[in-house]
């Protein structure tokens, strides 16, 4: 059997380019369910059914996406374009399967924007802000129970991360880091040598929920979610509680209503969960703030792929990249669970809304209901429920 990090060697079909950015729009524009469901549609389409990708290619993907920063179903997709088509398969992927989402994200901002002081829009999002503590609290304990399995370390790792989190509000990157030095100080070995500017666009385009942004802005937006790109780990809701920090607490970008109201957005469309950063970007600085804010997250991601790749399908299954992969995870895991507490102090306003929350819990572990469809429906009980 050939080792994991080296080449297939078997007849498997060669995926035409075309076929493979087909494929990703597709997933691209279809695709729900947060990371976890993505990874395993590619794992299904791509190498059970069609072929086109080799089991040890796909889990070499999937190990750098969990190693590196940034969202893992992106991540994985543009390493899979780099496994077919090189650097340009790995760029065209990462376009085309990103596009979709971030076009109905934009639309969707664009009109909340225009409608958002409405009453049906906030009764809506009265029921959708609840649904969705149901479903990240669902992603969080089946993250956990995949990830952490019975490893002490692992279970240690997240739960301080978990209650740091849920304690001061705001996810703990250094924390995360130490908490994947550890792991490897533990279970790794030491690393051998060799292992290792605003007049230029009409007005409306730099328009946020606050007015007109400058110039000034765009580099802030940019700055800060290539910071969230860089230094964020595993799932795209990873994301959250570090945006939650820095949009509403730090920079006060956002209230805490329409952070919310983002993260339901990113939770009722398809594609990466991380595509709510184009929602925030737009309601703080217009449509070029949007595409600000997704060039802020990905391209780190894009760059992160195309540069470790080479290397992680030579060394990929050595034991100290593993216990750091281990360590990492742990801890952006645990500061999921930490960030369903942060978010429900805003969502979970009365007796309804906890109701809510709780019944989408239930719904969403006991039967296979689309979570788009929970959501929309959350949205539909928000507006009997809403009194303003």
């Amino acid at each position: 059997m050939a080792e994991p990090s080296q080449p297939p060697t078997g007849t498997r079909p060669a995926p035409s380019l075309g076929g493979l950015l087909r494929y990703f729009l597709r997933l691209g524009a279809l695709g729900f369910g947060g990371p976890i469901a993505l990874a395993g549609a590619m794992h299904r389409d791509l190498v059970e059914t069609k072929g086109w990708i080799s089991e040890a290619d796909y889990r070499e993907g999937l190990t750098l996406a969990q190693l590196s920063p940034g969202p893992l179903a992106a991540q994985l997709a543009i390493y899979l374009g780099y496994v077919s088509g090189g650097v340009v398969g790995a760029t065209l992927v990462g376009l085309i399967f990103i596009l979709p989402s971030f076009l109905m994200v934009l639309s969707l901002a664009a009109l909340y924007l225009a409608f958002g002081g409405l009453w049906w829009m906030q009764a809506a999002f009265y029921g959708v802000g609840a649904a969705v503590i149901g479903l990240i609290t669902r992603s969080a304990v089946k993250l956990a129970k995949s990830t952490l399995r019975r490893d002490p370390l692992a279970w240690g790792i997240f739960l301080v991360l978990a209650l740091t989190t849920a304690w001061t509000g705001r996810e703990w990157v250094s924390l995360i880091l130490l908490g994947g030095l550890l792991s490897w100080l533990i279970k790794g070995r030491p690393l051998r040598a060799g292992a290792v500017a605003g007049g230029l666009w009409p007005a409306w385009l730099l328009t946020g929920a606050q007015g007109a942004a400058g110039g000034a802005a765009l580099l802030g937006i940019l700055a800060f979610f290539a910071k969230a790109g860089l230094f964020v780990f595993g799932s795209g809701l990873a994301i959250v509680p570090f945006l939650h920090h820095g949009v509403v607490i730090e920079n006060h970008w956002l209230t805490e209503r329409q952070f919310l109201d983002a993260v339901a957005v990113a939770m009722i469309t398809p594609g990466p969960v991380v595509i709510t950063v184009a929602f925030i970007g737009y309601l703080v600085a217009g449509p070029l703030g949007a595409c600000a804010a997704a060039a802020g997250v990905f391209l780190p991601v894009y760059l992160v792929v195309i540069l470790a790749a080479p290397f992680f399908r030579r060394y990929g299954q050595q034991p100290d990249l593993k216990a750091i992969v281990q360590g990492v995870t742990a801890g952006a895991t645990g500061a999921i669970a930490g960030s369903v507490v942060v978010l429900g102090r805003g969502a979970i306003r009365d007796f309804s809304t906890a109701a809510l929350a709780l019944a989408t819990l239930l719904l969403v572990w006991k039967t296979k209901v689309p979570e788009p469809l929970l959501v929309v429906g959350a949205g539909l009980v928000g507006l009997l429920l809403f009194k303003g």
